[in-house]
C-alpha cells in the first residue's frame, strides 16, 4: 500500500516550496521575460528610454548571414559532441559494468573532468594542443602546419568538440554505470550460459536496457551542447578563425556585450531558446517511440 506524504502545517510546506520558487523566478522567469521584452524594443548601450520596434530585431537576425553560419556551425558542434558523449560514455560503462581489477579507481577517474569548470577545461585543451608547444609542436616539425586551431576553421572545430566532449563524458558515464546496474544479473549469465561472448551479450541485451537512459542523455547532452559551451569557445577560440567556431551562445554574448546591441543579443537568444524547444519536441516525437521502458 502507497503511503503519501502529507503537511499538516502549510506553514512549514510554504516555507520549505517559496525558496525554491524564488530561484526558478529569479534566474529564469525573469531574465526570459526580460529577453523578450527587449526582443521587441531598441535599448539603449547606457539605459534610457526604449522603443517599441516589434518584429525589427527578429528581421535583422534571419537576415544576418553570419548569424545563419552560427547557427549551422552549432548543429555540427551539437552533433558532433553528442554523438562522441554518447558513444564513449556508454562503452566506458559497458567496461567498468564488468567489475573488472580496479574498476572503482576508473569510475572516479572517469568522473573527474566533469567536476573542472568549463574555462577551466578550455584553457587546458588550449594549452595542451598548441602548436607551438608540447607534443603537438613535434608532430608539426614533422609535418608542417597539420595542426593550427589559430588559423585553420577544422582544427579549432576539433578542438573545441574534443574539449566539450572530455568535459561532459562523466556525468553520462555516472547514468549509463547505474542503468547497467540496474539490469539483472541472471539475465546476462543467461546469455553467457548460451553461448553469447561479452559483445554479444552488451549489444543484445545490455544495450537495449539502457535505451531510456540513452535518451534521457541525448536531451541532455543535446542542449548542453547549444547553452552550455560558451567558456570552452570564450577560452580557446574566442569563435574563430573566420568565424568557424562561433556558435549561437557566444554570438549572443559578442552581439550583446561586445557590439553592445542588447535587443539584437536578446532576439538572439529567443531564437536560441525556440531552436532547444523544437529539437526536444522531435526527440520526444520521433526518437522516443523507439524506447522501450520496462
Amino acid at each position: 500500500m502507497l503511503r503519501h506524504a502529507a503537511f499538516t502545517n502549510i506553514w512549514l510546506a510554504t516555507a520549505l516550496v517559496v525558496p525554491q520558487l524564488l530561484l526558478v523566478f529569479i534566474f529564469f522567469y525573469w531574465p526570459t521575460g526580460e529577453a523578450l521584452y527587449w526582443a521587441f524594443t531598441l535599448e539603449q548601450p547606457f539605459g534610457g528610454s526604449n522603443q517599441w520596434v516589434g518584429w525589427l530585431n527578429f528581421s535583422t537576425v534571419f537576415k544576418d548571414p553570419k548569424y545563419w553560419n552560427s547557427v549551422q556551425v552549432s548543429i555540427i558542434f551539437a552533433v558532433a559532441t553528442t554523438a562522441i558523449i554518447i558513444s564513449v560514455s556508454l562503452f566506458l560503462a559497458l567496461l567498468v559494468d564488468r567489475r573488472l581489477p580496479g574498476h572503482q579507481i576508473y569510475s572516479f577517474a572517469y568522473f573527474i573532468p566533469y567536476a573542472m569548470a568549463a574555462p577551466a577545461a578550455g584553457l587546458a585543451f588550449r594549452f595542451i594542443f598548441s602548436p607551438n608547444a608540447g607534443f603537438v609542436a613535434a608532430i608539426n616539425d614533422w609535418f608542417p602546419n597539420i595542426w593550427n586551431p589559430a588559423t585553420d576553421g577544422l582544427d579549432a572545430m576539433i578542438l573545441v568538440v574534443l574539449c566539450q566532449a572530455w568535459k561532459s563524458i562523466g556525468y553520462s558515464f555516472v547514468f549509463f554505470l547505474a542503468a547497467l546496474q540496474s539490469i539483472p544479473r541472471p539475465l546476462t549469465e543467461a546469455g553467457a550460459m548460451d553461448g553469447a561472448g561479452a559483445l554479444r551479450r552488451m549489444w543484445d541485451i545490455q544495450v537495449p536496457l539502457v535505451m531510456p537512459t540513452l535518451f534521457f542523455l541525448l536531451i541532455i547532452n543535446l542542449t548542453d551542447s547549444f547553452v552550455d559551451s560558451f567558456g570552452i569557445i570564450d577560452i580557446t577560440t574566442h569563435g574563430g578563425p573566420a568565424r568557424a567556431t562561433e556558435l549561437m551562445v557566444y554570438k549572443i554574448y559578442f552581439d550583446g556585450f561586445k557590439a553592445q546591441d542588447y535587443s539584437l543579443a536578446a532576439a538572439e537568444s529567443i531564437v536560441l531558446m525556440l531552436l532547444v524547444i523544437v529539437l526536444t519536441f522531435i526527440q520526444f516525437r520521433f526518437v522516443e517511440r523507439r524506447v522501450h521502458y520496462a
